[in-house]
């Protein structure tokens, strides 16, 4: 590569960096204006002052701040728990073991992937009814890792796949029984692979909104996307609370931001690991 080729990469790598992160910054900006700047028209770009104001409101705004994030951060580590449970032994079976018709199998649960889930949720809505649970955590979880299921399936199943086989042939040689080969031979080389799927089924759950909107009707259940929401409907008439709203999102933003930050050097090797065979 020549100096004047890196030099336009790195001039189009800033750049879309930018882009990307201004309307974060302006998020972030947003949500420190005093109440009156926050809500002015037009808008100003930096604040002229400084205020914790909105944190305050968003704080003791109905059920409580903390209420939404336990309930957005409950049913992210149940949904990474119940995919990991579901998809870890799956993509092991499919990728190791002798099962007549394996690969149509596979395929079958990839075209999961073509289906939008908003189309799903009037069915698992009255499916969940009937079972009790709506308004509930768990289910919501359930209906999460549905979503995240096909996607963690194919990068684990092409990650076990590109385990040698000798290691497993080693394994069984000394003993070992299938369980055993899973937890010790497999899962330590594709560590980076089961941490992308644990990122992605967080980022997913976190982020969801319609589902949870769907599922719940209890605000005291309510996930942090649902009661923003909430507030931006319930504010409408006298005015939207900018700054607030902005406050969430910022206060929205940082779990996403720290979890990848910590998995980062886990995340590229993993999806690379599983996005080819």
């Amino acid at each position: 590569m020549t100096a004047r080729t890196g030099y336009l990469v790195t001039a189009a790598c800033v750049a879309i960096s930018t882009v990307m992160l201004l309307p974060l910054v302006y998020s972030m900006l947003a949500s420190v204006k005093p109440t009156a700047e926050a809500a002015a028209t037009p808008p100003t770009y930096l604040p002229h002052g400084m205020s914790l104001d909105s944190y305050r409101r968003l704080w003791d705004y109905q059920e409580g701040l903390l209420t939404y994030l336990g309930n957005s951060f409950g049913t992210a580590v149940l949904t990474i728990v119940f995919t990991l449970l579901l998809t870890v032994p799956a993509g092991y079976g499919l990728s190791r073991f002798p099962i007549p018709g394996r690969e149509v199998i596979f395929v079958v649960l990839l075209l999961a992937l073509i289906i939008p889930y908003q189309a799903l949720l009037t069915p698992m809505f009255l499916m969940f009814a009937k079972i009790g649970l709506t308004n509930s955590l768990v289910g919501l979880a359930v209906l999460h890792t549905s979503i995240q299921l096909p996607f963690s399936l194919y990068i684990l199943r092409n990650t076990f796949a590109a385990v040698p086989r000798e290691i497993e042939e080693a394994a069984v040689m000394d003993g070992a029984g299938s369980l055993q080969i899973l937890l010790r031979v497999f899962l330590p080389p594709t560590v980076p692979a089961v941490v992308t799927v644990t990122l992605f089924a967080f980022i997913t759950s976190w982020n969801e909104f319609l589902g949870a909107l769907a599922m719940m009707s209890s605000s005291a259940k309510f996930t942090l996307p649902v009661i923003l929401a909430t507030a931006r409907t319930e504010t409408s008439l006298g005015g939207t609370d900018w700054g607030m709203l902005q406050a969430g999102v910022t206060i929205s933003i940082i779990p996403c931001v720290l979890v990848y930050l910590l998995l980062q050097r886990y995340y590229m090797a993993g999806l690379m690991s599983g996005a080819v065979k």
